[in-house]
C-alpha cells in the first residue's frame, strides 16, 4: 500500500494493486476496473498474471452486468472458491481448463457507492480471511485513486466567474463549514487538486468544520468530524486515512487523530512543490531524474518499488506530456527547463 504514495495517474496505482496481489500472494490474475464518470460502465485499468491486456472481453463491463458489474452496483463483496460451477460465470470450460477454482470481488467504496472494483482469480482455493485483507487494501487503494481522479480531471468547481480556491471549497463543504485565515495566494496545481479531493471526502462526514490557512511557505488545512462512537471513527478513518499519498507525495504532513468524540484531520502542504514538472506528476518527475541518472527500467523499478511495466507506463506518459518522441529529448528538456538536476 505504500508503494503508491504520490501518484497522481490511476492507471498505475491500478496496476501496482493487482501487480502486488499476483506477486504477493500468488494469484493467478487480478484486475481493477474504475466506474465510469457517467456510471453506466465500468472500465478495465489493470490485469496482471495470466492475463495482462486491457482489451479482452471484459475491457467494459455495463453496470449491473457480469458479477463485476453487479459487485460495482449492489456493493457487495464476493468469495468463490467453486468458480466453474457458479451460473454467472461466461465461459465455464476456461475456469475448468485453466484450473480456476477461486474468485474474490469487492467494491472500492467512495462516500456510499462503488468507484471501482477489484477481482482476484487463485487456482487455490480462498480463505474468508483473504476478502478481509482486500478489504483493508481498498481503503488505500480507494482514496489514492480518488484523489488521481481529481487530479487527472484538473477541471475546478466553477459557477459564473472563476472562483479563488477557498471558494471552491466553501462549495464542496457547504456554506459556514469553513474559515479562511490568512491572505489567499495562488497554489501549485497539483497542491489545489489534492486540497478538492480532501474536502470532498470531508463533505461527507457527520458534523465537519474545516479551516484553511496560508503561511509563508505552506498551506494547512485542518478538519474537525464528529466521532461519537468507534463506527463513526471507523468511518472516518476508512474515508481519509487513504489521502495520506497524495499529501505525502507533494512533500506534505498528513496526520489523523481522535480527541473524544472529536475526529482531527491535520495537513500540510507546501506553497512551492520544489522540482515538480509542469504537468507531469511527483511519480513521473522521479522516473525523468533516474532516466537522467542513465537508469535502465528494470533499475528505475527497483529503485522506485515498482514493476518494469508500471516504468514503461510512466515513460510513455512523460513523452505524451512533454510532446518528445524519446526519452533522451525527455531528460535534455527537463535538464535545459531547471526541472531536474
Amino acid at each position: 500500500m505504500q508503494r503508491f504514495n504520490g501518484w497522481l495517474d490511476v492507471a498505475p496505482i491500478a496496476a501496482c494493486v493487482t501487480d502486488g496481489l499476483v506477486e504477493q500472494f500468488g494469484c493467478a490474475f487480478a484486475r481493477l476496473w474504475v466506474v465510469t464518470p457517467e456510471r453506466d460502465s465500468l472500465k478495465l485499468m489493470a490485469s496482471s498474471g495470466l492475463y495482462e491486456r486491457l482489451d479482452g472481453a471484459f475491457a467494459t463491463v455495463p453496470m449491473g452486468a457480469f458479477k463485476v458489474g453487479k459487485i460495482a452496483q449492489h456493493c457487495i463483496p464476493f468469495l468463490s472458491n467453486d468458480l466453474a460451477e457458479e451460473s454467472w460465470v461466461k465461459d465455464r470450460d476456461w475456469a475448468i481448463a485453466n484450473q480456476i477454482r477461486g474468485f474474490a470481488g469487492l467494491p472500492l467504496m467512495l462516500e456510499q457507492e462503488a468507484i471501482g472494483v477489484l477481482a482476484v482469480f487463485s487456482k487455490a482455493p480462498l480463505s474468508a480471511e483473504f476478502l478481509e485483507v482486500l478489504q483493508i487494501l481498498s481503503i488505500a487503494t480507494t482514496g489514492a485513486i480518488a484523489t488521481a481522479q481529481v487530479h487527472e480531471r484538473q477541471q475546478p468547481v466553477v459557477t459564473g466567474d472563476k472562483l479563488v480556491l477557498s471558494e471552491r471549497l466553501n462549495e464542496l463543504l457547504g456554506q459556514q463549514c469553513l474559515s479562511l485565515i490568512g491572505r489567499e495566494l495562488p497554489l501549485p496545481g497539483a497542491v489545489e487538486q489534492v486540497l478538492l479531493a480532501i474536502a470532498q471526502q470531508v463533505r461527507g462526514l457527520a458534523g465537519h468544520y474545516c479551516r484553511l490557512m496560508y503561511e509563508a511557505e505552506a498551506v494547512t488545512f485542518e478538519g474537525m468530524v464528529a466521532t461519537e462512537d468507534e463506527a463513526a471513527w471507523e468511518q472516518v478513518q476508512g474515508q481519509l486515512s487513504g489521502l495520506a499519498a497524495g499529501v505525502e507525495g507533494l512533500g506534505g504532513r498528513f496526520e489523523l487523530g481522535r480527541d473524544g468524540a472529536i475526529g482531527k484531520l491535520w495537513i500540510q502542504l507546501p506553497v512551492v512543490t520544489r522540482g515538480l514538472v509542469p504537468g507531469v506528476s511527483e511519480r513521473e518527475r522521479q522516473v525523468l531524474e533516474l532516466l537522467a541518472q542513465g537508469a535502465r527500467d528494470r533499475e528505475v523499478a527497483e529503485r522506485l518499488y515498482i514493476s518494469e511495466r508500471t516504468v514503461k507506463f510512466h515513460v510513455k506518459n512523460i513523452l505524451a506530456k512533454l510532446e518528445v518522441r524519446t526519452r533522451v529529448q525527455a531528460v535534455y528538456q527537463a535538464i535545459k527547463q531547471g526541472w531536474i538536476d
